[in-house]
């Protein structure tokens, strides 16, 4: 028994090391070539064959196809990449992981002594970690200790992968061990056995570098072997599932992508395999395996599977969309940078048309992350937030990729009037972003209210639901105007500002009256003040974009002096509209 203890522990320690040292080696990789990966991925991946290849060249570079799928569910997620683009990566990256199983292999070069003894893995090993961690402590340069990581990755790799082969060693003649490999066979059971494993240690390639070590036993046979290669295949979906978490619709589809290749994987494995040699009988299904047999057998079925399903990614992109359909709201978090394309700009009627659709959804989003925003304040749940978190960084991808997108059209050959527009959305994209960045501190505010169990003054939370009520109204005023430049109707944002604004000046000077007679605390009237802040805030910005739109027939740039003219020239308009404000938010006692 306490052999047996033993072994499991010193089997233990050696996927521990192997583990550790395949994440020192991708995150030394990644930071050699710093945000390059990411960049590549979601900038070249406009057709399924440039997907494949990316997926399996930079999956081979991290050696894990899913952190590399994990990686392709955040850009999905977050607006950067579409489901389509996705999938082609997904395929490549399900080849680029078998990588490891071939690094591990140099683990096994035998030591034939001699000249040929400096080749043996021992060697090799020792040799890379020197160099390593010579490097890691007095290399000047980022790159050179980024190297060096990599370099104590792998020795640490090869380390775990010669503990667990002396491990697993004393198997070779355990009659209980031979026995379960034996029962293995079954297809059934072998990939079964498979998925657990792979499921239980996240990653295909440690699944795999662990069968490589039970096969040097001499007791797993291509019978047993190959059912659990497909086993893992599907077993590794599970941190890529885990990544669904909290995501929007199209970063569940892409996590389900994931698995759905997997199990497509399988069946083809199983069927292709099992179907043909019922006739054919090929002669390797009985040989007994080593490090070697298993590396080609994950490579080719890999290789294979992915290449026959490269072209039904559109077929695949259906089967998805119909397992996980959309629901009303599932749009919300969506962007619609497809229609932002480089060939449109040949035609910059067309491209106007296209990134004026695009800023209107912007808009509508900046809205509705406002009104959540808000509504937090009255009822705080965490899925609430989280949309929030989600839309804030979806806001931030437009004011990116749309900026950058109007900065080109103005040099295309746009009309003067179109011209005036665009400079106008290139500032009204700031604006809308900051209404979000505003949005997620009013979020932030509550969240901290709710976790630290805070609770305003009912008079103070009536005041404040009077406020968030009339920057609700200001925010629709705002987005209307500027959908459909109604010059007209946005004027009456000024009125309603100076009507939040005073408001805000009276809470605030009634709140130190109360702390000074204990009726409210601290740490209440610091939430109150930064929320009433921030409403200010999303005012300005509101009033900002209302200037952006009547400057286009008023000519007029400045805030302050618009303001005047429009009070002088429409006094009893402006009057009017700030009486009927008072009355409608009204916080007198």
């Amino acid at each position: 028994m306490s052999e047996n203890i033993l072994m499991a522990l010193n089997l233990l320690c050696g996927v521990a090391l192997f583990l550790y040292g395949m994440s020192s080696m991708g995150d030394g990789l990644k930071k050699v070539a710093g945000n390059k990966l990411e960049l590549i991925l979601y900038k070249l991946t406009n057709s399924p064959l440039k997907g494949f290849l990316l997926g399996t060249a930079v999956t081979a570079v991290i050696q894990s196809s899913s952190a590399a799928s994990v990686m392709v569910v955040g850009f999905v997620n977050s607006g950067m990449m579409k489901v389509s683009q996705a999938i082609g990566v997904i395929l490549g990256a399900n080849i680029g992981t078998s990588i490891t199983g071939w690094i591990i292999c140099l683990s096994y070069v035998p030591d034939s002594g001699g000249i040929a003894s400096f080749l043996s893995s021992a060697t090799i090993t020792a040799v890379v970690a020197i160099i390593g961690i010579l490097l890691k402590m007095f290399a000047k340069k980022d790159v050179y200790v980024h190297l060096g990581t990599i370099m104590l990755g792998f020795a640490v790799l090869m380390t775990g992968m010669s503990t667990m082969s002396a491990a697993v060693s004393p198997l070779r003649s355990n009659p209980s061990f031979i026995n379960i490999m034996t029962t293995l066979n079954n297809p059934l059971l072998g990939t079964l056995f498979g998925i657990a494993f792979a499921a239980l240690l996240q990653s295909a390639s440690a699944a795999v570098g662990v069968l490589q070590a039970l096969s040097t036993t001499g007791a797993i046979g291509f019978g047993a072997a190959y059912p659990m290669i497909l086993g893992i295949g599907v077993g590794a979906s599970a941190p890529v599932l885990l990544a669904a978490i909290g995501a929007n619709k199209n970063g569940q589809r892409t996590s389900f992508i994931y698995l759905l290749i997997a199990i497509i994987g399988m069946a083809l494995g199983l069927v292709g395999f099992y179907g043909v040699n019922t006739f054919m009988h090929f002669s390797f299904a009985n040989m007994v395996m080593d490090p070697f047999a298993i590396a080609i057998t994950n490579t080719t079925y890999r290789a294979v599977t992915m290449a026959l399903m490269l072209p039904s990614c559109k077929m695949l992109e259906r089967m998805i969309f119909k397992l996980v359909p959309d629901q009303e709201g599932d749009q919300e978090s969506t962007a619609e940078f497809d229609l932002l394309e480089d060939r449109f700009l040949s035609n910059p009627d067309v491209a106007y048309e296209q990134s004026m659709i695009v800023m209107n959804g912007m808009a509508k989003k900046a809205r509705k992350n406002v009104d959540r925003s808000l509504n937090l304040l009255e009822t705080y749940t965490e899925s609430g937030y989280k949309k929030v978190a989600e839309l804030e960084q979806t806001l931030n991808k437009y004011e990116d990729k749309l900026g950058s997108y109007l900065i080109k059209l103005t040099g295309a050959g746009v009309s003067e009037e179109q011209g005036q527009i665009i400079n106008k959305a290139l500032q009204a994209i700031s604006d809308f972003e900051k209404l979000s960045d505003y949005a997620l501190d009013i979020a932030d505010t509550a969240k901290g209210m709710h976790e630290g169990k805070l609770k305003f003054s009912l008079t103070a939370t009536d005041e404040l639901t009077v406020v968030s009520t009339a920057i609700a109204e200001m925010m629709d005023i705002t987005t209307t105007g500027f959908m459909t430049n109604d010059a007209k109707g946005i004027k009456r944002v000024f009125p309603l500002k100076e009507l939040v604004a005073m408001n805000c000046n009276e809470i605030k000077k009634r709140h130190v009256l109360r702390l000074r007679s204990g009726e409210c605390h601290t740490q209440e009237g610091m939430a109150l003040y930064d929320l009433l802040n921030d409403m200010l805030h999303i005012a300005d910005h509101c009033a900002s974009l209302a200037l952006d739109i009547i400057k286009m027939d008023e000519q007029e740039f400045n805030l302050h002096r618009f303001l005047r003219r429009y009070q002088e020239e429409t006094e009893n308009e402006y009057s009017d509209l700030l009486h009927d404000y008072e009355v409608k938010y009204s916080i007198q006692i």
